[in-house]
């Protein structure tokens, strides 16, 4: 987009430009300045955020955080690095309030409560439900079934009460999705209650594993996810880059093509989005509007 390097007012104009808001001091003059974007991401998600045989941290979400810095320095005319803070559920928005990440895109669903919390971005990036995983033989078939049962969960999840406890279950939270698989293989835990995207991609990135194992419940809830940025860098220009970078994930199919790189079913949700997006449907604007 800009052949040469610009600091300061030129950077600045730029950025005006391409954003089409007031060039005041923000959170993206801060990750200029320093040529890097803090992020937050997963390492327990796969295939949505994991780590490689190497340690590497990869995975969609990682390729989606790759390409919006990648659009970050275009804008500003210069190298914007990406550091990478490993979030989980339980301290994702925490660790954004607080400063120690400028964003993050981490499987999080976009929910009422959490909009009151961190700055989700418009439009929402995939979707998934709520389910839960469990062997063959553990006698779940419904959801009245988990009744008294042992229901593993992650710290942090709003299903484990309106799934979890509001069925009769007793969940046992962890911080972690290791931590989980470990308890449920063990059979020391009936279920998992969680996203039904984890447990997809579990059958298909790992069959032989998790060969036992099915999704015994119906599928219920089905939330987008959004990518999250500060409250008040929401209506900002941090915001709005976001925004626009996600509108033309959609439109381009990249989203659709990074389901087929990772292996990842596709999904219905995506195909309607972009199909949305290219018409224009307000659904793929940057605001909100309840019901969306």
């Amino acid at each position: 987009m800009f052949r040469t390097l610009m600091t300061g007012s030129a950077a600045a104009a730029a950025l005006l430009a391409v954003t089409g808001l007031p060039a005041l001091a923000d959170t993206l003059d801060d990750i200029i300045a320093r040529g890097k974007v803090v992020v937050g991401v997963k390492a327990d998600f796969a295939p949505w955020g994991m780590r490689d045989a190497g340690g590497r941290l990869v995975g969609m979400e990682h390729d989606m955080v790759a390409d919006f810095a990648r659009r970050l320095s275009e804008a500003a005319g210069k190298t914007v690095a990406v550091e990478k803070v490993v979030v989980v559920a339980a301290n994702r928005m925490q660790f954004l309030a607080q400063g120690k990440t400028d964003m993050f895109i981490a499987t999080m669903s976009n929910k009422p409560d959490r909009r009151k919390v961190v700055g989700i971005v418009q439009p929402d990036y995939y979707s998934s439900g709520v389910a839960v995983f469990a062997h063959k033989n553990s006698g779940i078939g419904s959801w009245a079934s988990l009744k008294g049962k042992k229901i593993c969960g992650i710290q942090g999840a709003w299903y484990n009460r309106d799934h979890g406890l509001r069925n009769g279950a007793e969940v046992i939270a962890f911080k972690r999705v290791a931590e989980v698989e470990k308890t449920l293989l063990d059979g020391r835990c009936a279920g998992w209650l969680y996203s039904d995207s984890a447990f997809i991609a579990r059958k298909v990135n790992s069959p032989k594993k998790w060969a036992d194992y099915t999704i015994a419940t119906p599928i219920v809830d089905d939330v987008p996810w959004g990518a999250a940025v500060r409250k008040e860098d929401l209506d900002g220009r941090l915001g709005k880059m976001l925004s626009a970078a996600i509108v033309d994930w959609h439109k381009s199919g990249f989203l659709i093509a990074l389901e087929r790189k990772w292996g990842i079913p596709a999904t219905r949700w995506l195909v309607d989005m972009r199909k949305r997006c290219l018409a224009g449907d307000k659904i793929c604007n940057d605001v909100y509007d309840p019901g969306e």
